[in-house]
């Protein structure tokens, strides 16, 4: 007997190749544009929600029938109610390694581009080409093999970042209180017990945790308080782990020396928000000091079309075997169905 699978928000504007491809003859597809637009047949027929998004709450609820569980295809899960689904015995499960090597390589593009001046240089010569023909203007350079970098958190994108630095022959120091003891020693790094510890050692830090309770606003003005003068921040987690405000003040004070975003606290960016400001208005303390891309470390063709496949993978698993992976509100689940 098929499984059917909703996606009650389908976001690709283009066909459902891939979807339907993956999901073979063990699977009927139903795609629609919107959960508003779901019909209450489809929400009772479906045995597996695959959605970015909460797609249902409250008296809606009501509405699911056979539904076993919910795969949100991407890394973040702070946007679905783990606990309502779990009280409703249905998982969560998320995709975690669509985009691992692609988020570490947009990480190390953002460190590159202001260690080494790329941006700052190319900005510079389109200005006046003859004049700012200055290879030693750039006030971040810094020998990379020299250079001390920090890890904040050492998942799977965390490890594919460190593996990348040391690369490049940096001196890697990671904190993460929830790895397990050995973790430093299997990556050859150095592991430290306080963000504070590692800001203050550290010339770069990159930032790779989830959004959590205990995440937000983790980077903030004590932990930035202590970083070493002129540190440059990367950040391709999200933008909440980082308080913008207490960033600003870092670079207005030169604390910090410079910061690669692709995430920001609000997106698309509150342009009324002074660090956002100041950026887009190019004033002279700020100017390539920063560089913003749209929460796009993710993406490469071969990433899109993991998230498009990988999440259906998850559920006929679960659907055929009855295995979980990647069960994100296992503590919570209730009579599991």
């Amino acid at each position: 007997m098929k499984n059917n699978l909703l996606w009650p928000a389908m976001r690709w504007p283009d066909g459902y190749e891939a979807e339907i491809e993956t999901a073979g003859d063990d699977a009927d597809c139903v795609f629609v544009k919107s959960p508003e637009l779901v019909s209450d047949e489809q929400w009772s027929s479906c045995d597996a929600i695959i959605s970015t998004a909460d797609p249902i709450s409250g008296d809606d609820f009501e509405k699911i029938g056979s539904t076993r569980i919910l795969v949100t295809p991407k890394v973040g899960f702070d946007n679905i109610d783990l606990a309502a689904w779990g009280a409703r015995g249905i998982p969560v499960c998320n995709v975690p390694d669509y985009g691992t090597q692609d988020v570490a390589d947009h990480a190390m593009g953002l460190l590159l581009g202001l260690m080494k001046g790329i941006n700052r240089y190319d900005n510079r010569l389109r200005q006046e080409p003859r004049a700012n023909w200055k290879p030693m203007d750039h006030p971040l350079a810094l020998r990379l093999s020299e250079a001390k970098i920090g890890v904040v958190g050492l998942g799977r994108i965390g490890t594919a970042m460190t593996l990348r630095c040391k690369a490049f022959g940096m001196d890697v120091s990671f904190y993460d209180p929830f790895k397990s003891n050995g973790s430093d020693l299997a990556l050859g790094i150095k592991r430290v017990d306080s963000l504070e510890a590692l800001f203050a050692n550290s010339d770069i830090i990159t930032v790779h945790v989830p959004l959590s309770d205990e995440t937000h606003n983790l980077i903030d003005a004590e932990v930035l308080s202590h970083a070493k003068k002129g540190l440059v921040l990367i950040n391709a987690a999200r933008g909440e782990v980082v308080d913008a405000d207490a960033l600003f003040e870092a670079l207005k004070s030169g604390q910090v020396g410079g910061t690669g975003l692709d995430v920001l606290p609000e997106e698309p960016s509150n342009m009324s928000h002074p660090l956002i400001a100041a950026w887009h208005a190019e004033e002279d303390w700020i100017v390539d000091r920063v560089l913003i891309t749209p929460h796009s470390a993710f993406y490469t063709p071969q990433s899109l079309f993991d998230m498009r496949t990988k999440g259906i993978t998850v559920a006929l698993k679960y659907l055929q075997t009855g295995r979980l992976e990647n069960c994100v509100n296992q503590e919570l689940i209730v009579n599991q169905r």
